[in-house]
């Protein structure tokens, strides 16, 4: 089943949730939280979810410079895929993500967590862009600790957030490069340092109280 069938018809009839868990324990020593609540198991999703590894992928990171290599990661990384001139739910995305960032910095423990938000949209969203947008976001890019990555091509965007990550995104008319949006789906990861997946938060409005918790369970783990 290809994986853009699936998380559409899944999504639309409500069986991607948090409801009817399979009862199938707890326990798996690569990470720190239990098994959420839901009707699938991780391998029977379409995205990587609960006790699986991050995909295998290196982006660039156009501000600071330089690649980040998921899997070299060395902290709990926070993860959500975006794109900048979105004006609806993109926004959200990052303001969650921008909150919990927020909080580490604030409770000092910026240095044990990273923030990786992945733009699919490179045709706009260059260095130069990305730091404008940084600033409407009131994200603190001197923390250290925030990573903007861009793919490199349309290409390597299709072949990384949306084959890899399971963030499905189709650009729309029209084709006008100022006015072009994208119709997508919503994805936010909290990978542990060890470089799996602790939460799939698939939700347009992720509640950063609700990370903050998570990402404080798997920091003292």
């Amino acid at each position: 089943m290809q994986r853009r069938t699936f998380l559409q018809g899944a999504a639309g009839a409500g069986l991607v949730g948090t409801a009817g868990c399979l009862g199938l324990g707890d326990s798996n020593p690569d990470v720190a939280l239990p098994e959420p609540d839901r009707e699938y198991t991780s391998e029977e999703l379409p995205y990587p979810a609960w006790g699986q590894r991050v995909p295998d992928v290196t982006l660039p990171d156009p501000i600071a410079g330089g690649e980040v290599s998921t899997r070299s990661v060395e902290t709990p990384a926070v993860y959500t895929f975006f794109y900048s001139h979105c004006n609806t739910v993109c926004p959200v995305l990052i303001q969650s993500m921008r909150n919990v960032q927020t909080h580490s910095i604030e409770e000092d423990y910026a240095d044990e967590v990273a923030f990786f938000p992945v733009t699919f949209d490179p045709e706009r969203d260059d260095a130069e862009r990305l730091e404008t947008y940084a600033g409407e976001m009131n994200v603190a890019l001197d923390a250290g600790n925030w990573h903007f990555l861009r793919p490199a091509s349309v290409e390597r965007a299709k072949a990384t957030v949306e084959a890899e990550f399971g963030v499905t995104f189709d650009r729309t008319h029209p084709d006008d490069m100022d006015m072009y949006m994208f119709a997508h789906s919503a994805m936010t990861y909290l990978v542990n340092a060890d470089g799996y997946v602790e939460r799939a938060y698939r939700t347009d409005s992720p509640d950063p109280e609700r990370v903050i918790d998570d990402l404080e369970t798997v920091r003292n783990s």
